[in-house]
């Protein structure tokens, strides 16, 4: 064979080669991740419930990188999923309006409750996230570099303990010995602790079953576990299926403290003008939302699919207000904190100033009229 037909047939032969190579690179690297995908062992409930949010979260950036379809920066903001101004807020694009000349897109992604919120929070996956009092108090103890932004409305009667439509249960104390479930670090696990001491019991006397709300939704219509502290729109939805009937709700005193949006030091040292836009616009959601029920109503029944006649008997429950951080809110804080170390479920005594910012640095974010209702 002449030597110019052995080189082309050699270089055929090298070619056809390293295409192999490249189609068995490709296919081993697609096998590997979709085996890495079904063998994860880190299968929460936010991954099981939240999928899509969670894929929102991953492929947005932080606050201090650009986004890969854009130059604005975005801010990370949790969607509301309890009916709160948080969703008016949302739905009426104001804050994105307000921010898009500053360079800022906003972002809503999801997650199942407030732990969930925190876990992201610390690993750079949200930025503001609006919870009760008990997940910021555990994400603390875990030494995160929490802060504080604003206080909310306790907001007690949105809250319920569920039990089976057809329960024999008539009071708190007949769970004693049964199956509660919640959240872990929620508000739903603060009410469990509130209301066995209210009863002269202790929180051993009834069996905690921690479970994320959808997953505890599941158990509860299955009937495997005899009562459910949760929140809104789950306690609607399943008194309405005749499911479960409301056994007693977080007012009448029984919730003593209030809802938090927090962030991380981080995002509150770079961010200061986007915080105090944030709080601004959630107090006009705020207002709007008080003054305006009907509206409130149709704005959400699309999100909640619930009608509106139902929404505005639920919205009814929630006193849409942000409160001023006071030295009696900070030491109601530091109160639950104390209580969840004593009950040995943080590992080590949190000051919860640590996460508080000063009196002159809440009058920089927090607007007029919430400072001037001191």
């Amino acid at each position: 064979m002449p030597n110019w037909k052995h080189n082309l047939e050699s270089w055929k032969r090298r070619r056809i080669t390293r295409r192999h190579a490249l189609f068995a690179f490709g296919y081993s690297l697609v096998l590997s991740t979709t085996l890495f995908s079904c063998n994860n062992p880190q299968n929460n409930t936010q991954q099981q419930s939240n999928s899509s949010s969670s894929d929102t979260a991953s492929n947005t950036t932080t606050t201090s990188g650009n986004s890969s379809n854009t130059n604005q920066k975005a801010v990370r903001i949790v969607r509301s999923k309890q009916l709160t101004a948080l969703a008016v807020l949302e739905k009426q694009g104001t804050l994105e309006k307000r921010l898009e000349p500053l360079g800022y897109k906003v972002e809503w992604p999801e997650f199942a409750a407030g732990p969930q919120q925190l876990e992201a929070l610390n690993a750079g996956g949200l930025d503001i996230a609006s919870t009760a009092e008990s997940p910021p108090i555990f994400s603390q103890a875990a030494g995160a570099p929490l802060v504080y932004l604003a206080a909310n409305s306790s907001d007690g009667q949105a809250i319920s303990l569920l039990v089976p439509a057809n329960s024999p249960v008539k009071s708190f104390k007949d769970l004693k010995g049964k199956k509660i479930a919640f959240q872990k670090a929620s508000i739903g696990h603060y009410l469990t602790v509130r209301a066995v001491e209210k009863e002269g019991l202790k929180l051993t006397d009834v069996e905690s079953v921690f479970l994320a709300p959808p997953d505890a939704n599941v158990a509860f219509s299955q009937g495997k576990v005899d009562g459910w502290f949760i929140w809104e729109p789950f306690v609607t939805r399943n008194v309405q299926n005749k499911v479960g009937r409301v056994l007693i709700d977080g007012g009448n005193g029984l919730r003593d403290t209030n809802n938090f949006y927090s962030t991380n030091r981080k995002f509150y040292q770079e961010n200061p003008q986007v915080i105090k836009i944030f709080l601004e616009e959630l107090q006009k959601a705020q207002t709007w939302s008080k003054n305006h029920p009907k509206e409130l109503a149709q704005l959400l029944a699309p999100v909640t699919q619930l009608d509106a006649a139902t929404l505005e008997k639920m919205h009814s429950k929630y006193d849409f207000a942000l409160v001023p951080i006071t030295e009696a809110v900070i030491n109601k804080q530091q109160e639950v904190a104390d209580k969840w170390y004593s009950l040995g479920l943080i590992p080590k005594q949190v000051n919860v100033k640590d996460g508080f910012l000063t009196p002159e640095q809440y009058a920089e974010i927090t607007p007029k009229e919430v400072l001037a209702s001191k």
